[in-house]
């Protein structure tokens, strides 16, 4: 499965724009937008639209800059699925996730983060290949080096540890946009508004 997994597009439309044209020119099969849609829980208009009109299916999480109401408002609209607290399979591959942050309009704290992660995770606990999805990024990696305003989650991190997911998404340190490390062997990326193609075997 090849995938495209964005995070922090702040309501940008020409971002949004670009992002489903090189969906559609690397021929993925799926596109992950890891929160951070909006600005402000604001600008949402076209931001999913492009994906839909170039017929690619869309997980998403909220950000710490939208709620989960408005992730709801625009999978519901665009037949879409906000993976927050709920997981999907695909063939042997699972994913789950949790949007927010433990900062911003939808703060959660960090017992939230782990237990929203746990109950998603549950319901693909036996799949071969475990991608978990969030917002923000573990705590005690080298992402928090980038920043001196956002801690990493040690509820994702606890998460990490416990599940073992194979591979990690999350955005929002906008400066560690591309990192890529492991926590055991997990691959964590810092996915970031340009887009990463992940090829999962």
């Amino acid at each position: 499965m090849k995938i495209l997994a964005s995070g922090d597009i702040h309501g940008d439309i020409r971002i949004a724009r670009e992002l489903a044209e090189k969906a559609e020119k690397e021929n993925v099969d799926l596109v992950v937008l890891c929160g951070d849609l909006t600005y402000g829980d604001g600008s949402i208009e076209n931001l999913i639209g492009p994906f839909k009109a170039k017929n690619k299916k869309v997980l998403l999480i909220p950000g710490n800059h939208e709620t989960i109401a408005t992730a709801d408002f625009l999978a519901k609209l665009y037949g879409m699925t906000n993976l927050h607290g709920y997981s999907i399979k695909v063939g042997d591959i699972g994913f789950f996730g949790c949007g927010g942050a433990n900062i911003g309009l939808f703060q959660l704290s960090e017992d939230e983060i782990f237990n929203t992660l746990k109950y998603a995770h549950d319901k693909i606990k036996d799949c071969k290949t475990k991608i978990m999805i969030t917002h923000v990024h573990p705590a005690d990696t080298k992402i928090e080096k980038f920043t001196n305003f956002f801690k990493g989650s040690t509820g994702i991190k606890k998460a990490i540890d416990e599940f073992k997911p194979t591979i990690q998404l999350c955005s929002h340190v906008h400066e560690a946009e591309g990192i890529e490390e492991k926590i055991g062997d997990t691959k964590i990326f810092n996915v970031g508004k340009k887009g990463k193609i992940i090829n999962i075997e």
